[in-house]
């Protein structure tokens, strides 16, 4: 069993926080007085295993399934604990409605009941918030640094200030353009306690920085809550806080949403330089276009000048980078990367392209980025203006990490890392360069669970392995039966040797749920499968007479499928939501709530994270097993690497990630005890094929009918 290292127990009797935890979750315990309380042993028995983790020193791996209330289950052991033993709980979660969930509902319950006092604040990203100094300033300098909207907007953005409590993005009605918020939000070189925080010489006259006031409350708190990318951002950039701590000393952790650690944390460990960003940090200094930037308060030609010659050498080498990439990209179609026949890659075009070898192309960028590093620095020693000088200062550490990270990339030093070029922006105009460690298991390991501190992992979905199989294989035991379904997670996260448990779902879902697979699904190869797909889709959509999810994993077949089956829907005055359509996923999502009868068409952020309970969701539709195509570099470079042992790479990683993402998906259904609905799976794959017998114990335990 892997312990936090050197952790030291905390001082206070192990058996009375849990027995004052059990106490809680009892029948008739303090949690009874919570509005639409309901006993669930599932929920009292994973409390308890947090609680008795915290208090040893020990992590812990829990699956809990829909209904048991996970979240009351760690945050009121978590609370308890930090109370008694003065440390700080840090909550991450992947999704933003778990956190507002969470600090909007579940933690000023708590408040309300438990027998300890605390507090709790929501952690944003420093540049979330509004700096008021800094906004005075831009105000002063405001004919250099906006054109005419943006002073408008600027002079909005102070109106706002003087009422705002909380000061961040999430306070406005409407984003600010990104140049202005970049000009007042918090910089992590500019803003600090001495020079804008509640007791600064700024603050005596003017009201302290949003960011300041909620970093007391921050390092006040006894319970942050935050998102997996700032989490692993913040990991990533800060130093190692010693002893007994990740991110503030003596700190423990619950990751809720946990199936998605892996996949946040690569893309947030590692290189990342997008020609977006190159052009903004420069445009900070001197726009071409809109002749502003703070270059232009100070009048300095010369540097104006490197600033322009910077502009074009990095066009210029994106311009190079996309060529490098159609040319490798052409090759791969003509002899596909090992020499082999073209892939699919080839005929669809690139949104992702591996580079495997360094020097993609020569570096004609650094050299600029260098010399205006070289003139900013001697602008800023002789500058008389501190408050100035700061700003320029901080320009040229964007400046210097934009070098850094593009010579980096070049090189490709870091191993074994993948590096690739991604297209981004609405038409792919804009080009990044990423890398990322082919293997985060590593590096979790060192900064997590060998910090020194406690680690809780939790999600609905963690196992490989569902109660159909855990029937089937009922000659092992329960233990033996959940460390072998987690054994991927564990993998992946470098967890290995922790405790792992699973509490299953309290509902009844032999009542609840009837499951149906097509046997007589066309294989998508035959051109009358699109036909055969829009047939099943409408018989069971009829079934339930809307209120359906129809799951998809292609984007292309979700826009067909759509514009195909219009006239059926507006035929059963039935409205059709889909993805990509251009209404935003949140707008869509409640939209489809309150129509009862409505039909979403989703592809891969609606198989997770999306909770509908009630009578606005009673179909889920699961046109295709949710393989992961090997497109991504990062996932094409996993495979190599299983293979390049003499491991399978499809049983190994493919089929796990499928068969969680399929759990995931059918999970949206049912999510209270009083939903009913169907699940039908139109991929017959699951009876054709030896490794289909894998998703169909993945299946919750209800009906199961073949047609």
């Amino acid at each position: 069993m892997i312990r936090a290292t050197e952790f030291e127990p905390a001082d206070i009797p192990h058996e009375s926080l849990i027995e004052e935890v059990d106490a809680v979750f009892s029948e008739g315990g303090l949690l009874s007085k919570a509005r639409n309380f309901e006993y669930r042993p599932q929920q009292q028995a994973m409390a308890r295993a947090v609680a008795e983790s915290l208090i040893h020193g020990e992590h812990l791996i829990v699956e809990a399934g829909t209904g048991v209330g996970k979240s009351l289950a760690y945050l009121i052991p978590s609370i308890l604990f930090a109370a008694k033993a003065g440390k700080k709980a840090i909550i991450s979660t992947h999704t933003i409605n778990l956190q507002e969930q969470l600090v909007e509902k579940d933690l000023p319950m708590l408040q309300a009941i438990l027998p300890v006092s605390f507090s709790y604040t929501m952690l944003k990203g420093r540049q979330n918030y509004l700096c008021t100094k800094r906004l005075e300033k831009a105000c002063r300098m405001s004919d250099g640094l906006f054109t005419t909207p943006e002073s408008a907007e600027l002079q909005q953005l102070l109106e706002w200030s003087r009422t705002t409590t909380d000061g961040s993005l999430s306070d406005l009605d409407q984003a600010p353009s990104p140049n202005l918020w970049s000009q007042v939000c918090s910089e992590r070189g500019l803003c600090s306690p001495k020079s804008c925080g509640p007791k600064s010489d700024f603050s005596q006259t003017h009201p302290p920085c949003f960011f300041q006031k909620a970093r007391q409350r921050i390092l006040s708190a006894d319970v942050l809550v935050l998102n997996h990318t700032l989490f692993f951002t913040l990991l990533n950039t800060v130093d190692e806080p010693g002893q007994g701590g990740v991110l503030f000393k003596n700190d423990f952790v619950v990751f809720d949403e946990a199936h998605t650690m892996e996949q946040v944390a690569s893309r947030h460990i590692g290189l990342s330089l997008s020609s977006g960003q190159v052009s903004f940090a420069l445009n900070k200094l001197w726009n071409p276009r809109s002749q502003k930037g703070l270059l232009s308060l100070l009048k300095k030609g010369k540097m104006v000048q490197q600033v322009s010659e910077a502009h074009e050498a990095s066009n210029e080498f994106f311009e190079k980078v996309e060529q490098a990439c159609e040319s490798i990209h052409q090759n791969q179609g003509v002899n596909g990367k090992d020499g082999r026949p073209s892939s699919w890659k080839s005929r669809a075009g690139w949104k992702e392209l591996r580079i495997r070898r360094p020097d993609l192309v020569e570096d004609s960028l650094s050299l600029p980025l260098k010399r205006l590093r070289s003139s900013l620095s001697e602008l800023i020693q002789a500058s008389e203006d501190r408050e100035m000088a700061q700003e320029l200062q901080e320009c040229q550490r964007r400046v210097g990490d934009l070098q850094e990270t593009l010579t980096l990339f070049l090189t490709q030093e870091y191993h074994p890392y993948v590096y690739w070029v991604e297209r981004t922006g609405r038409h792919g105009q804009s080009l990044g360069l990423h890398a990322a460690p082919v293997d985060v298991a590593p590096f979790l390991r060192h900064r997590l669970f060998e910090s020194g501190t406690s680690m809780v992992m939790t999600s609905a979905t963690l196992s490989v392995m569902g109660k159909r199989q855990e029937q089937a294989d009922a000659s092992s035991s329960r233990a033996t039966r959940e460390e072998e379904g987690m054994a991927f997670f564990v993998a992946k996260v470098g967890a290995q040797g922790l405790r792992t448990m699973q509490q299953g779902s309290p509902f009844d879902f032999q009542k609840q749920t009837k499951c149906y697979v097509v046997s007589k699904m066309l294989d998508p190869r035959h051109e009358g499968h699109q036909v055969s797909l829009q047939e099943w889709i409408e018989h069971f959509i009829r079934q339930t007479q809307g209120g359906a999810f129809v799951l998809f994993t292609s984007l292309r077949v979700l826009k067909e499928t759509a514009e195909n089956m219009l006239p059926f829907f507006e035929s059963q005055n039935i409205t059709l939501y889909v993805q990509g359509s251009g209404l935003p996923r949140s707008t869509m999502l409640e939209r489809f709530k309150q129509d009862k009868n409505a039909v979403l068409f989703g592809a891969d952020s609606f198989w997770q994270g999306v909770d509908v309970p009630g009578d606005a969701l009673r179909n889920v539709i699961i046109t295709r097993l949710p393989f992961q195509v090997p497109d991504h570099p990062l996932v094409e470079a996993r495979l190599e690497r299983i293979a390049a042992r003499g491991g399978d790479g499809f049983m190994e990683s493919s089929l796990p990630e499928a068969i969680l993402k399929f759990r995931q998906g059918i999970g949206r259904l049912i999510r209270t005890k009083e939903d009913r609905g169907l699940v039908a799976i139109l991929d017959n794959r699951v009876l054709l094929k030896k490794y289909g017998q894998r998703f169909l114990d993945a299946l919750p335990e209800s009906p199961l009918q073949i047609i």
